[in-house]
């Protein structure tokens, strides 16, 4: 008795040893893999806060996402912002009971060993969840030939799969798992994605588009739309049959689905593309900006100047200047911060294509007829070969090309054969970039051809910017012509003088000699003598200043520039908001210096803001990537005119456009009635050309000229302000009109100051002559 007793506790032992054992080997295993102990783990922290890099997203004002700055082009997006169809074909394909289990889908792991392993039928499928795919993608994967640390490797991702489902909910893990996949062609999450290849957001996909894109889950690389758009379109097919056999589409919808072709519309992820290039790159350098250090400058102005906007600018080197919680710098790159704008998307897109319009099919067509017969061309005829050379030269030696072979220590002569070598390249025209064979030298010439044009449009009492565009086409002409460029300025300048003038109790009907003045400039001691009278009917005759401003005549500039002095205009004008050095000598008067169309819109708008300047601002509102408020812009003011020089200003700049060097805006072209204050400018041989309009909501500016002042029209007819810049204006304000939305109208007014009693109605020409609006005046500077 005894011994059967013995025999059957053995043989319970037994069974028991073998139920039990593998049981307490598999949870000590488990325990061991939770730990950490056989392999990376992640933290709880790290499960809650996975890291993964988050593009920065630009807004404009209206809400349009513009552009991004990124490592990967990743952007985050919620649960709600997710299409129905995503989230429907994405466990209809990859895990059809992604509601019911807990991370770990023991069923399906049946049919994988049943059907994969023991019939080896590979087209059943794997046993991954979405919640382990997303622990792979969150956490991936090391590679092992080691099969036994290959099943380790695979239960860490169980492990891994079950605390994610503890931690996040069901709707949660499916939109981290849109967020972290990469779709290939620089489109890392489904935002991306969507963008990228359907030109629209998430929630915008339609059934057949999101079944592509879920689709590449299996492999991106083999399902590339791009590269393999008939597996592409097989493999999209597939997932809509797994949405009809999950009941989530119908037999009918499906036979429809499945013959519509890919229809992609595809966006190459490049920020050389796309709207507002010039401003995203302005914006990407600013927040990047360090604090300025002598040793890193070869002009102390530039110093200067960057360390001003380092004090006062809060954009400025924003990401240096503040911390995250960690205490580290914001990366502009990883963090997906979310910058607020203030350009308006509608007023960026009509001011690019204004520039476009002018440019494309006016002015670049007469200055390349004009150009054609010219053995000079693009420069001046009155040049020698000489001249032409040496500008070709310093042109290579400024080029990257010639930075790259320098730095290699490349001899000079074999500098110079480089660059008489043809080579294959894709240069610019205005039909669309072509591929070429020339030399780099030619190339250099080849672009000198070209004009380019800056434009910018701000509110003058928000100070907020809402178009900025720096140049013709970012990809080819990288040279901003807002903020960074420095060009004469012409008789823009002139308004400066006139307004001290008017500041100083000087009225606009005041009759003044039209006749050449001569003054020695205090500075060097030298003459000065400006020609430029207007027109012969109006030499040597009684004109009044609002006259003389209109019809941009020297001779009274001059007379006004000998009652005040340089000085004077200087702080005027630094009052106005110019922060770049001007030279106190006589001839600032007719625009002789070199200042940014970023000031000179700012300084402009101070007429139409009763006299205060309100420094132009392009950011709102920085928030991080949980939508946190992480910083606010305002714009710094001061008043810089009383109301009623601001107002006396804007009425003789009214004269501008009603009767003097802008009235074609009045004309059968442009028509357009509305109240403008305006001023055209033109620099020396035509190299400068630049308009500044002002209405009661919106001041604008425009710079047209070539890259090298060498290279302009012959005649001022073609090569004045007028018909450089003035155009491209007339053009974005009529699209601005025309746009209800946009609150700028032609029925706006310029609001008079409560206690205005100006009287206008006087003589501009002592004769009683003023026979101005016959024909359109010419500058001289």
């Amino acid at each position: 008795m005894e011994k059967t007793a013995t025999v059957y506790f053995k043989k319970q032992f037994l069974v028991w040893s073998i139920i039990l054992i593998p049981i307490v080997l598999v949870f000590f295993l488990f325990y061991q893999i939770s730990s950490g102990h056989l392999g990376f783990m992640p933290s709880l922290e790290e499960l809650e806060n996975p890291k993964s890099n988050l593009a920065t997203e630009v807004y404009s004002e209206d809400g349009l996402l513009m552009g991004t700055y990124f490592k990967e082009n990743r952007s985050k997006t919620g649960y709600s912002e997710l299409s129905p169809y995503l989230v429907d074909a994405l466990i209809s394909t990859e895990d059809e009971r992604f509601r019911s289990h807990s991370g770990v889908d023991f069923k399906g792991l049946g049919r994988v060993f049943v059907k994969t392993v023991l019939s080896g039928d590979q087209s059943s499928g794997g046993g991954s969840t979405i919640s382990q795919q997303l622990a792979k993608m969150l956490f991936p994967r090391e590679e092992f030939n080691n099969p036994i640390k290959k099943v380790i490797r695979k239960l860490r991702e169980w492990v891994i799969a079950i605390k994610l489902e503890k931690n996040y909910t069901k709707d949660e893990i499916i939109a981290m798992y849109f967020n972290q996949f990469d779709f290939l062609n620089l489109a890392v999450g489904i935002k991306s994605a969507s963008l990228v290849y359907f030109s629209c957001t998430p929630a915008d996909l339609k059934i057949e588009q999101a079944a592509l894109l879920v689709g590449m889950a299996k492999n991106p690389s083999l399902f590339n739309p791009l590269r393999r758009p008939e597996q592409a379109l097989q493999r999209r097919n597939v997932v809509l049959f797994q949405m009809l056999r999950n009941n989530k589409i119908t037999q009918a919808a499906y036979d429809s689905l499945k013959m519509i072709p890919l229809e992609l519309r595809f966006q190459k992820v490049d920020h050389k593309m796309g709207t507002a290039t010039y401003f995203r790159e302005y914006l990407r350098t600013a927040l990047n900006a360090t604090k300025p250090n002598s040793e890193n400058y070869n002009n102390p102005a530039s110093f200067k100047e960057d360390s001003i906007e380092w004090e006062t600018n809060p954009l400025y080197g924003w990401c240096n200047k503040n911390n995250k919680p960690d205490g580290t710098p914001y990366d502009l790159y990883k963090d997906g911060i979310r910058i607020y704008t203030t350009v308006n998307s509608k007023m960026q897109q009509y001011a690019e294509e204004a520039i476009r319009d002018h440019l494309k099919y006016n002015l670049q067509v007469s200055f390349d007829i004009e150009k054609s017969t010219q053995a000079t061309s693009p420069f001046s005829e009155d040049l020698t070969n000489e001249e032409v050379k040496n500008i070709m030269t310093t042109a290579m030696k400024r080029s990257e090309r010639y930075r790259v072979l320098k730095s290699q220590n490349m001899p000079m002569d074999s500098i110079l054969l480089n660059f008489k070598t043809r080579t294959e390249m894709t240069v610019f025209s205005w039909n669309g970039d072509i591929d070429t064979v020339m030399t780099p030298m030619d190339s250099i010439r080849y672009y000198k051809h070209f004009l380019l044009s800056g434009f910018m449009a701000m509110d003058p009492h928000t100070g907020f910017v809402k178009s900025y565009v720096g140049g013709i086409d970012y990809r080819h002409f990288q040279y901003d012509h807002v903020v960074q460029a420095k060009r004469q300025i012409g008789s823009t300048f002139k308004p400066f003088l006139y307004t001290l003038a008017m500041r100083d109790g000087y009225s606009p009907c005041r009759l003044v000699p039209n006749v050449p003045i001569t003054l020695t400039d205090p500075s060097t001691g030298i003459p000065w003598t400006p020609k430029g009278g207007g027109r012969e009917e109006f030499d040597r005759k009684m004109v009044s200043l609002r006259f003389g401003l209109r019809q941009s005549l020297n001779n009274i500039t001059a007379w006004l520039m000998g009652q005040f002095g340089p000085a004077a205009v200087i702080d005027i004008a630094k009052n106005m908001g110019v922060k770049s050095e001007i030279p106190e000598v006589l001839s600032i008067a007719l625009g002789t210096a070199d200042l940014t169309l970023y000031e000179m819109v700012g300084a402009y708008s101070t007429f139409a803001n009763k006299g205060v300047y309100t420094q132009p601002i392009f950011v709102t509102r920085i928030e991080d990537k949980n939508g946190n408020l992480l910083a606010t812009f305002l714009p710094t003011k001061n008043e810089a005119l009383n109301e009623k020089t601001a107002y006396l200003m804007i009425e003789m700049l009214k004269g501008v456009v009603n009767k003097g060097t802008a009235i074609r805006l009045r004309g059968e072209y442009y028509n357009i009635h509305a109240e403008i204050a305006a001023k055209t400018g033109t620099t020396q041989n035509q190299s400068d050309g630049w308009f500044m309009g002002i209405t009661p909501n919106l001041v604008a500016g425009v710079w047209t000229g070539a890259e090298d002042r060498a290279a302009h029209f012959d005649g001022i007819n073609l090569g004045q302000g007028a018909n450089m810049a003035l155009p491209i204006w007339g053009i974005f304000m009529n699209k601005v009109y025309k746009d209800g939305t946009l609150g700028v109208t032609q029925d706006d007014l310029f609001e008079k100051p409560a206690d205005y009693a100006g009287d206008f109605d006087c003589i501009d020409v002592q004769d009683g002559t003023d026979s101005d609006e016959t024909e359109v005046p010419e500058e001289i500077m």
